[in-house]
């Protein structure tokens, strides 16, 4: 994209939002809730994370269609580099807990993409099909459209930049990993 093009979206989003009428608030009826808000919505992060959240999961299946979810092909992708996990590992390295896991896990396995091994003290072993690996590879392509078309907008140096920040904020709130939050801490404030 050229930089025309990304200066023409940012300044059709500008006035997009500039005249984006404005809505009425509802009538408040107690003291606290009669007091203004002292931030816009959109100026909240955790509205915008959701929003970008929303944004990612629509472009994803946009591009790879409603066959996987992002999270499945974060687990496929996951199990492709490091296969014979375990269950639990696996639950830890996407940060999700381990009962949506062990779920997601048996839908896959349904599918035919992954194969669930029982080990002793009933964890399980995961490791993808030859089917599951075509899956993959057959995602692979889209991904890297998927990358460029969600980040084009942005200039190289904001998308570094903005990768840059947004690991940072995972990292350092990332409630999954509380070493690795703790490092990122201390080092932050160095």
């Amino acid at each position: 994209m050229t930089a025309v093009n990304t200066m023409a979206r940012r300044l059709e989003a500008q006035s997009f939002f500039r005249n984006a009428p404005t809505i009425p608030k509802p009538a408040m009826t107690n003291k606290t809730a009669d007091a203004p808000l002292s931030i816009e919505l959109y100026d909240e992060p955790g509205h915008l994370i959701r929003r970008a959240q929303q944004i990612a999961v629509s472009k994803f299946h946009e591009v790879h269609g409603r066959h996987v979810t992002p999270i499945q092909y974060a687990i496929l992708r996951t199990l492709h580099e490091t296969p014979g996990i375990d269950q639990v590992t696996l639950a830890q390295l996407i940060a999700l807990d381990t009962s949506t896991t062990a779920d997601i896990a048996a839908r896959l396995e349904t599918k035919g993409w992954i194969l669930r091994e029982v080990m002793p003290r009933r964890q399980r072993r995961l490791s993808l099909t030859p089917e599951g690996e075509e899956v993959l590879l057959e995602l692979k392509p889209g991904v890297d459209v998927l990358y460029h078309g969600m980040m084009s907008s942005l200039e190289s140096a904001e998308q570094k930049e903005f990768m840059r920040l947004l690991r940072k904020f995972v990292h350092l709130h990332d409630s999954q990993n509380p070493v690795e939050v703790r490092k990122l801490r201390l080092a932050s404030k160095a």
